[in-house]
């Protein structure tokens, strides 16, 4: 293990020397990397805050089924066991089921609108009787489904006028986070390939430079693997240290945001700000930058060395 560790730690500091000799080009290297990934850490860092908020506004659909005018008060009060069966059939969990009277229905309207004299006018009730199912366990975006099997099952029942459902905003939402997610993978992808291939670039011309010294290595019997490490280590500096310029840009770029986003919010009554990706999710990023520098840095090395044997 002990030659393992000097071995790694000669590296390691060969490629910190690289890095001293041309600090100029290896800050410019690292501006450019970090520039193709502040992007896609700014879209997690978005994704991260608004998934809590998104999980807040899921709340249980709501189902209102209208009878028609000529049904009788039997014929509706009837359909609230069928109605049960229907909703229980889904296993989704506990429905709260709510007749409500037409009478009920004019009161509360009369009630709410302060409309009441108006409504006195119009002399018969035109409110049909009604019911309002409050879907608990439904407010996932893959129970969508099952709530539109239950609208079109609720909406074949006898004497059904119309059945509404008053929350499929939350579908949408989901809909919309699901397509942010994909778009951001994409991204990442894409810009993932960039930095690749500017670490592929960087580590070309330092072989380039280093040839001379390189040949006479493998002169004196140096292995390959003693001559790739120092590139490896190089490529794997340049992602980290681009990782934590992007991540230090999009939390600073957090404050005049929460300022902006502050002002909106307070319209809403919420207190809502953006916040700086946790520990964990900063180490991920800066691994995953390392992981980057030092595959770009092994495509680079395996292609340009091979040539010199």
């Amino acid at each position: 293990m002990s030659p393992w560790l000097r071995q790694h730690r000669f590296a390691l500091g060969a490629a910190l020397s690289t890095v001293r000799k041309s600090p100029g080009s290896f800050l410019f290297n690292v501006l450019v990397v970090a520039l193709a990934l502040t992007l896609p850490f700014a879209g997690i860092t978005l994704l991260d805050n608004v998934r809590p908020l998104s999980e807040q506004l899921s709340v249980d659909p709501e189902i209102s089924l209208f009878m028609r005018d000529d049904a009788s008060r039997a014929d509706a009060e009837a359909l609230a066991p069928r109605i049960r069966q229907l909703v229980a059939q889904q296993g989704k969990g506990e429905a709260e089921i709510a007749f409500v009277p037409r009478e009920q229905a004019l009161a509360s309207l009369k009630e709410r609108s302060g409309l009441g004299d108006v409504l006195e006018t119009l002399g018969d009730n035109p409110l049909p009787d009604s019911y309002v199912m409050k879907l608990g366990g439904f407010a996932s975006a893959g129970a969508a489904g099952q709530v539109d099997l239950i609208t079109e099952r609720l909406a074949e029942l006898p004497g059904v006028e119309t059945v509404q459902v008053d929350s499929a905003w939350v579908k949408r939402l989901a809909a919309m986070l699901a397509i942010l997610r994909l778009a951001l993978l994409l991204l990442a992808a894409t810009l993932g390939i960039v930095v690749i291939a500017v670490v592929f670039n960087t580590i070309r011309l330092q072989v380039l430079t280093q040839k001379e010294e390189i040949s006479v290595s493998q002169l004196l019997g140096a292995t390959n693997d003693f001559i790739h490490r120092p590139f490896f280590y190089t490529g794997a500096l340049l992602g980290l240290c681009a990782g934590a310029v992007a991540l230090g840009v999009v939390t600073l770029a957090l404050r005049p945001l929460n300022g902006a986003i502050g002002e909106f919010a307070r319209l809403y009554g919420s207190n809502f700000q953006l916040t700086a990706l946790g520990e964990l999710e900063i180490a991920g990023l800066l691994a995953v930058s390392a992981g980057l520098g030092l595959v770009g840095a092994l495509l680079s090395v395996r292609r340009h060395l091979a040539r010199q044997r």
